[in-house]
């Protein structure tokens, strides 16, 4: 059988191509081209790893879908006050779209990437998302909207694996990636080269939008210089001073150019509500559902009754932002079981 891998040029996707070739499959390296600047080096360190375990290499342009499908949705969601998930949006569109469509023509049977995540067999024919054994390394939040289509054709060699040990497979067979640091960034760049790229009418507008940081009753405390650069919970970098007890973020008003704030008392809610909910190992069910959820990918798992789209918190949470994603797991917190963009 045939195996299309995602090559990155880390040491992640690097290992799983090793893994897959010491389980009898036939490997072939995918690497994607999104036209960003400076992306041709970690292109050529995708090359040298497939030279270096001796598999063919391919470089599929998926740089106009990119550029529609996640730079334009970052800036997008930013100008409308909200915060945008680039890593989900571009696993949804691309990475696990059109890099598989692409080696499934071209004859692979599977596809395979190095995120920390398992599957498993699910009822009705599904296929379960399970998070990996690595806790502090698992990926599963970010691919809660890929396909069934594609989850059943998709292999996680590392997910039962532990990062420290996927370096030593890395060394022990010679690879260079062995010691490469991990991506800290997400593939688009930084927020504000995105927001005020020149190629787009909604440019200029955002260049020149300063307006104000006030509480909750409306009282004025600071000026900014673009709603856009501030996120639901952020407390730094606010420039509002005093009084020793810290401001957060709480609602971005981008009709009125306005960013509220209050006090960490006023910031918590009780529920939330998502948009567009995919369920992913079991069936849609209109709940309710004892879950654990994640309102941002780093965040700690937040014990949630689930019911249809709302869920319900026993105490107050901070910091959910709108545009971000929240991902709900069973009460052990091992499987995925759907997901919504925070309304």
């Amino acid at each position: 059988m045939k195996v299309g891998v995602g090559l990155s040029g880390g040491v992640d996707s690097a290992v799983s191509a090793l893994l897959l070739m010491e389980r009898g499959y036939e490997v072939e390296g995918w690497t994607m081209a999104l036209g960003r600047d400076g992306e041709e080096k970690s292109i050529d360190e995708a090359r040298e790893v497939a030279s270096h375990i001796s598999i063919p290499f391919h470089v599929c342009d998926l740089a106009e879908s990119w550029k529609t499908n996640v730079r334009d949705y970052i800036r997008s969601t930013y100008l409308s006050g909200e915060t945008p998930n680039p890593c989900v949006q571009c696993n949804e569109f691309v990475k696990f779209r059109l890099l598989p469509a692409a080696a499934f023509a071209a004859g692979c049977d599977f596809f395979a990437t190095g995120h920390y995540a398992r599957l498993a067999p699910g009822q009705n024919g599904r296929t379960m998302l399970l998070r990996g054994k690595d806790a502090a390394k698992d990926q599963s939040y970010f691919l809660y909207r890929v396909s069934q289509d594609v989850l059943k054709r998709t292999i996680f060699p590392l997910g039962d694996l532990l990062k420290s040990e996927v370096r030593q497979i890395a060394l022990k067979h010679g690879m260079r990636v062995a010691s490469k640091g991990d991506s800290q960034d997400f593939c688009g760049g930084s927020v504000r080269d995105i927001v005020l790229a020149h190629d787009n009418a909604e440019a200029g507008c955002a260049e020149e939008m300063k307006g104000d940081i006030c509480d909750k009753d409306g009282k004025f405390l600071a000026k900014h210089s673009g709603f856009w650069q501030f996120t639901v919970g952020q407390r730094k970098g606010l420039g509002i001073g005093g009084g020793g007890i810290p401001w957060y973020v709480t609602h971005i008003d981008a009709a009125k150019n306005r960013v509220v704030v209050a006090h960490a008392e006023d910031a918590l809610c009780k529920t939330l509500s998502v948009r567009d909910m995919r369920w992913v190992s079991v069936e849609p069910t209109r709940g309710p559902l004892d879950t654990l959820v994640k309102i941002r990918s780093a965040g700690r798992f937040i014990r949630a009754r689930l019911e249809e789209d709302k869920a319900f918190f026993k105490e107050g949470i901070a910091g959910i932002a709108p545009g971000q994603s929240a991902v709900f797991y069973s009460p052990d917190g091992q499987t995925l079981l759907c997901g919504g963009i925070i309304r």
